[in-house]
């Protein structure tokens, strides 16, 4: 199996989620809303899984929400993520719409102090690997 030379960086450039990455780069936490019915659709696909319509715009959101759910990472599964434990990848659900839940990870906070249904607000930062080039601004959270 090959891997992309940047892996882990995510790829900004496919399209599914490539407006995501162009809000996060201007600081703006962008989630896609169906046309339709209205809905915010996240994880973004061509159909909206509330009423089935095609079209979507995307918006800018408040960056506010709740944990919903953590882990504490306190050994590395990738080599790339030595120099980030311990961390806590987070799901965040967001105050427009709680359904909707991101894939971030919790910065600036004390891990044991983390608790369900805590506020969070979006802080855009830099994701740097270690021995990997480049670097990706991204929405992770820190406590409200």
């Amino acid at each position: 199996m090959e891997t992309r030379r940047e892996f882990p960086l995510p790829d900004t450039s496919w399209e599914p989620i490539r407006e995501f990455w162009a809000g996060a780069a201007a600081n703006e936490l962008r989630i896609p809303r169906c046309a339709s019915c209205g809905r915010l659709c996240w994880y973004p696909r061509e159909r909206c899984r509330q009423c089935d319509g095609e079209g979507f715009a995307w918006e800018a959101m408040s960056g506010r929400g709740t944990l919903f759910s953590w882990v504490v990472v306190t050994h590395p599964f990738l080599p790339q993520f030595g120099d980030l434990t311990p961390f806590a990848p987070a799901l965040v659900a967001l105050e427009e719409d709680p359904s909707v839940r991101l894939a971030t990870r919790m910065v600036e906070c004390d891990l044991d102090a983390l608790e369900f249904e805590m506020p969070v607000r979006v802080e855009f930062r830099p994701l740097i690997f270690t021995d990997v080039e480049g670097e990706v601004t991204a929405p992770l959270f820190v406590p409200a």
